[in-house]
Parts: C-alpha cells; structure tokens; sequence
C-alpha cells in the first residue's frame, strides 16, 4: 500500500479529525482514510451535464420548484431571424 504524508494542517482541522477518531473508535490515521474513501466514492462534478450543474446553483432558493405563473398581456409572436 501506499503512503501520503499531508504537511501543514491547520490546528483545528486536526484537533476535529481527532475528536472524530476518537467517536468512531478509530485511530486519526483509520479515520483520515475512512474520509478520503467516502470523498473520492462520490461521483465527480465534471461527470454532470451543464444543465445538472446550473440547476444544482439555483438548489435551496425557497419556492424555486414552483412553476412560473404565466401571464400574457397580448399572444406570442414568432422570432425572425432573417431580419
């Protein structure tokens, strides 16, 4: 197998990770791999089309998957292009 030494992290990230271990019943180093299988498992961002991704920026705005309520004034006219 191989080995990863990751240098300057943060106090606080690693005071977390450990008290993350500790909960887990793991050692810091079980708990740090534990993380980074689950991260990598997740299926990557770039595997989405562009309309997954815009969707997923407009996702939590309250009252976002509610229709636009349609309201003309006068009927549609088509769009030309020629002109």
């Amino acid at each position: 197998m191989a080995q990863l030494l990751i240098r300057q992290i943060e106090e606080d990230v690693k005071e977390r990770l450990r008290k993350r271990a500790k909960r887990n019943g793991v050692s810091v180093e079980a708990e740090a791999r534990a993380i980074l299988r689950a991260e990598l498992a997740r299926t990557d961002p770039d595997d989405y089309g562009l309309g997954t991704k815009i969707a997923a920026l407009f996702k939590g705005i309250p009252d976002n998957d509610q229709p636009f309520e349609r309201k003309l004034d006068q009927p549609v006219r088509r769009t030309k292009f020629d002109e």
